[in-house]
């Protein structure tokens, strides 16, 4: 593959809803730039994209692919993304590394919620953006209908480049709106010859064109002048127009065409070229590691190399591979490169263009250019590479949080160490994937963004790694405390010859009202019944018992514990023997002082569209929660906020979805411990015994 200088890059990435027809849209783009004779099908597992196992299997994409082509003297570098929102880590890498983006919108399906996700990515990241409408060769696609509808959701910049021509209910071509021309596709090919206009389009072309004009002549007063004047625009003053603020994101193109045939492929990659944004246009943001500002920075190859690393692929067969972004300067084989953020230097031996699965080796990739790295050990998704001396680490990608977790354990016992390899190598991968250690309540926890996400992983881990864990609902982290007062006597008192043990404490246990601290220890003994020297070992005992509470093994918290009297032998009583009086004396007293369990309370912000309220509301109450307050955002949506339970979260991100059609977005922190109610309560306590049985 050629080297290509900054201003001849576009880095394009491919947004829309799952199935909409991002993979073959990719796959038609690189059959049509002769990367490939043939294009591949998803249905027959051959695309360049879908390559993993676990995409070939389920049809659909995981993870971002990249697939560079090159167009009219110019490198392309498509980053085809996951379109299920449990995979939303991948898109969030992609988009680290992109200037603009292809939202595809199905012909058949029109605008879907991974639609509107898409624009609020590009809105947020401030990236340009056109859609792309697939499967027009379908009856049921409404090239018209996906126009009102984008239209009424993100206004009237959004502007139809094309018209499809049919028929016989047949794609068989379009219009060309910006040079008001038709053309007719060569047969079942993505080729295509100049036509006139059919007269039974000329009403439809005509609205479409005023559309075009529209958007054009909101670019500026001097045009929008003239539009309401009657004025008419010629072609080198629309082309300019959208050369200009296409890149701004003030007009925003919507093409169409065939996946299946690669027709509309060419139109598409010759807009990318032709209005698209190189990184020139756009610069990268990085902190100052002088001063700790952030600031931006130009893409520049007469700089010093520096790049940044926004995507892990660790494969068994191809190996672990970390995806750059050149940010200055260029990189070539055998540099000593900088890991800035970890403060190591080793040496790159190759470098390398991935075209899905298949490494390129290259002899120079310049400032805007992405590209490959392998066998570098200390280097992870995030960090800054650069020449020994670099002053600026570059921001990491921001990745969603995963709030949606299972508790797993090893089908086969002795494979723990292998599964903690595995898992490390997943979470390499894929950001929004962790694996805790609970300790507390003897568990490990998967975390993900959903509980698909979560089936993937333990998919690999069987299919990749040959290890197999079985997924079961997490135990909540309930504590345990006490709402009265209670006064007992713990005796530990034996004989077995020679010395015997002997301790009497008298204590008082009451609710500390502090739930943060586990126990308060406190003594008002009178008369030395309990030597100074034995308050230590009470206090030991004290710790020891809280941690596994008498009602139901949870930790104890709230208690207040004071040793008001007791009674020692000047020879058979030590510290051992007072610490477990102490013990006997905290389970009496504790089931005395009429325990109770507290369940851990979260506060749950959900963002949903207003016309969502009242079920999130309703439902909410259903789990036991509290509404605290809703606040109204831009978009026509606002945030709820709730107190809810944790026990009563489980699951709620397929529920939200559900609800919302995926629309929904949720997140949640730990805020204290309440008192469960009694038949939670009951419920658990039951629950725990079975479990010691």
């Amino acid at each position: 593959m050629n080297v290509y200088e900054t201003d001849q890059i576009r880095n394009v990435v491919f947004l829309g809803h799952g199935g909409a027809g991002k993979t073959t849209l990719t796959e038609a783009c690189a059959f049509i730039s002769g990367i490939t004779k043939r294009m591949g099908k998803i249905t027959d597992g051959n695309t360049i994209s879908d390559f993993d196992k676990e995409e070939i299997k389920r049809q659909f994409s995981i993870g971002t692919s990249l697939v560079p082509v090159e167009w009219d003297g110019h490198k392309i570098n498509i980053l085809d993304t996951p379109g299920y929102f449990d995979f939303v880590g991948e898109v969030e890498e992609a988009m680290a590394a992109a200037d603009a983006a292809v939202i595809v919108v199905n012909g058949k399906s029109g605008v879907e919620v991974g639609t509107e996700k898409a624009w609020e990515f590009c809105q947020t990241k401030g990236i340009p953006a056109l859609f792309f409408v697939t499967d027009m060769d379908d009856d049921h696609a409404s090239f018209r209908n996906i126009m009102i509808a984008l239209n009424e959701k993100f206004g009237r910049k959004v502007a139809p480049f094309h018209v499809p021509i049919r028929e016989n209910e047949k794609f068989v071509g379009f219009v060309n709106l910006v040079k008001m021309k038709g053309r007719r596709f060569v047969g079942s090919t993505s080729e295509y010859e100049e036509c006139e206009i059919p007269e039974y389009l000329e009403h439809h072309v005509s609205i479409s064109y005023d559309a075009l004009i529209e958007a054009v002549a909101e670019t500026s007063e001097e045009y929008m002048e003239r539009y309401f004047d009657g004025d008419t625009f010629t072609y080198e003053e629309i082309s300019a127009a959208l050369r200009s603020h296409v890149t701004d994101g003030e007009i925003v193109p919507v093409l169409m065409g065939s996946g299946i045939n690669a027709q509309g492929a060419k139109m598409l990659l010759d807009c990318i070229v032709k209005y698209f944004p190189s990184p020139l246009n756009k610069p990268v943001y990085g902190k100052d590691l002088s001063n700790g500002e952030i600031v931006p920075v130009v893409y520049d190859s007469s700089k010093y190399m520096s790049a940044k690393v926004f995507k892990t692929l660790v494969d068994p067969f191809i190996g672990k591979y970390s995806f750059v972004k050149i940010c200055t300067g260029s990189l070539k084989p055998d540099t000593m490169i900088y890991n800035v953020n970890k403060e190591t230097e080793e040496k790159l031996s190759k470098l390398y263009v991935l075209r899905g699965k298949e490494a390129i080796e290259v002899p120079e990739l310049k400032a805007g250019d992405i590209g490959a790295v392998a066998k570098i050990n200390n280097i992870s998704t995030g960090d800054t590479i650069a020449l020994k001396g670099a002053q600026v680490a570059y921001e990491s990608p921001e990745i969603s949080t995963p709030y949606t977790y299972m508790r797993y354990k090893a089908v086969n016992k002795g494979d723990e160490d292998k599964i903690a390899t595995a898992l490390g190598k997943i979470m390499d991968e894929d950001l929004t994937v962790k694996s805790v250690t609970d300790s507390e309540n003897r568990q490990t926890l998967l975390y993900g963004i959903g509980d698909q996400q979560l089936e993937v992983v333990v998919s690999k881990l069987a299919e990749r790694y040959k290890v197999n864990v079985e997924l079961s609902k997490p135990k909540i982290a309930f504590r345990e405390t006490i709402k009265k007062k209670a006064t007992v006597t713990g005796t530990h008192k034996k004989q077995s010859g020679g010395h015997g043990q002997y301790g009497v404490v008298v204590m008082e246990f009451e609710p500390s009202g502090d739930l943060e601290k586990p126990f308060i220890f406190e003594e008002r003994v009178v008369g030395g019944a309990v030597p100074k020297n034995y308050f230590p070992a009470v206090e030991k005992g004290l710790q020891e018992s809280v941690q596994k509470g008498p009602l139901a093994g949870y930790p104890v918290v709230g208690v207040k514990a004071t040793l008001i009297d007791g009674k020692y032998h000047p020879v058979d009583s030590s510290e051992m023997a007072f610490k477990t009086a102490t013990s006997i004396a905290f389970k009496a007293g504790f089931m005395e002082a009429s325990p109770v369990l507290l369940e851990p309370i979260a506060t749950l912000k959900v963002t949903i569209p207003n016309s969502f309220a009242g079920d999130i509301m309703g439902d909410i109450n259903k789990r036991r929660g509290r509404v605290l307050g809703m606040d109204h955002i831009t978009g026509g949506k606002q945030i709820i906020t709730a107190d809810v339970p944790m026990s009563e979260l489980f699951g709620y991100n397929t529920d939200l979805r559900s609800m919302t059609g995926g629309i929904g977005e949720y997140s949640y922190e730990f805020a204290r411990y309440e008192q469960a109610p009694v038949d939670v309560q009951q419920k658990e306590i039951a629950a725990r015994a079975a479990e010691e049985k």
